[in-house]
């Protein structure tokens, strides 16, 4: 049962309120479906960029103003965005989110995106590129995604391209904006210390009197990401101590969401904890690779298993064969009981350790909701072990094939 009330309010924007008595917190969670999977050609990187533009104020709210009012409550903010979303957080004492989440809410509606401070921010933004792109572990990851999606969205990344970002502006920027900060598009989230009709009461009170929409905006194309043969990249670079493999295969988004979950549970599998797979034989046993690892990243059009070794640049070859034979032989004889058995515990137990405080559980509603529907949050441990080794053996053969991935290589020079 979902612990939780979910309303739309009249405009079209979904409240999800639980409280937990037992705190003195209040968490105001915004999440928006403007991420960068939105952006049609040529706004690459216009929703990382909007969502530092947030901060800079409205008509009624000057820069720098909003993070002194909360800060002198004691409240805390953060924002982030991704492929799927953009995200804000207020985190407050209970008693103050009356006087904070309608600050929060004038941000996200009426963004002004003053000229003088969309130039300064651009700057900023640019700064964060640098850093990312001397960043080994970035590049890998960047190249990996490209190589994969390569005319879909999840190919590019969030934060653009220094030739994309010098040519926004800022009309362009506010029809974004005004086209997606909308209030269907729009799930907030308030968990902790408030009963449900204060918070019912302080939202729509918060998030009232929407921009007129954009009739600029054009919609991007939309394109399914396959993944056909061996896709491979060798990238030299400089400062780096050690080599990186990345293999890769893609699965579907949330229209099969039972199938994420399957590949979650393959994931764990293969290299997660000492005694997977991957773990075991590469780095415990062969001590082929300093560092090996797996992760399943589910997303809303696609989802991404991957599979990372750390090691010498003459292992690099013989590692990825290994890797190959140990997919063919998940293929070929499944997986055990026992090894079943360990990857729901660890997957579940993870849950629930992600499931403890109010900032979390927020998270986790927002999220769903956002890319699914918010009720799905707390099936997930349900899910996962109801599972057998017959169907996880099925969902490896139709997507795990050592046969179609995608592989990035990083050597030093």
């Amino acid at each position: 049962m979902f612990p939780a009330s979910v309303f739309k309010i009249d405009n079209g924007l979904t409240l999800i309120h639980q409280a937990i008595p037992t705190t003195p917190v209040v968490v105001a969670d915004i999440w928006v479906r403007a991420g960068a999977n939105l952006e049609p050609e040529p706004w690459f990187g216009m929703a990382h960029f909007l969502e530092h533009m947030i901060f800079k104020g409205t008509a009624k709210l000057p820069p720098r103003v909003f993070d002194q009012k909360i800060e002198n409550l004691g409240g805390v903010t953060n924002a982030a965005t991704s492929y799927d979303y953009a995200h804000y957080s207020l985190i407050a004492a209970s008693s103050y989110l009356d006087e904070t989440l309608p600050h929060l809410g004038e941000l996200l509606l009426n963004a002004a995106i003053p000229e003088n401070e969309f130039i300064r921010e651009r700057d900023v933004v640019l700064e964060e590129l640098r850093q990312a792109n001397d960043n080994p572990d970035w590049i890998g990851f960047q190249s990996l995604i490209s190589n994969i999606y390569q005319r879909h969205p999840y190919g590019r990344s969030v934060l653009g391209t220094e030739q994309e970002l010098m040519q926004h502006s800022p009309e362009a920027m506010r029809c974004f904006h005004r086209t997606h900060y909308q209030p269907e598009n729009m799930t907030v989230v308030v968990v902790g210390g408030i009963e449900q009709e204060p918070a019912l009461e302080i939202v729509s009170r918060s998030f009232v009197n929407f921009a007129e929409r954009c009739s600029d905006y054009l919609p991007r194309e939309e394109i399914v990401p396959v993944i056909a043969g061996i896709r491979r990249q060798e990238i030299y670079l400089p400062r780096i101590e050690q080599a990186r493999l990345l293999m890769a295969w893609t699965g579907p988004g949330v229209e099969q969401l039972r199938t994420s979950y399957g590949l979650d549970l393959l994931s764990v599998l293969l290299a997660q904890g000492r005694t997977s797979r991957l773990v075991r034989d590469l780095r415990e046993e062969q001590q082929l690779v300093q560092g090996i690892c797996s992760n399943f990243s589910l997303q809303r059009e696609s989802s991404l298993l991957t599979i990372t070794a750390w090691l010498e640049p003459e292992k690099i070859e013989h590692v990825e064969t290994l890797i190959r034979l140990h997919l063919n032989d998940l293929l070929s004889f499944g997986i055990s009981q026992q090894e079943l058995v360990r990857c729901q515990r660890l997957l579940c137990h993870d849950y629930a350790f992600s499931t403890e405080t109010p900032n979390q559980i927020a998270g986790l509603y927002g999220y769903y909701n956002t890319i699914a529907q918010a009720e799905l949050a707390v099936t997930y441990p349900q899910q996962i072990q109801s599972f057998n080794h017959q169907e996880l053996q099925q969902l490896a053969i139709k997507y795990l094939s050592p046969n179609d991935y995608t592989v990035i290589v990083l050597k030093p020079c």
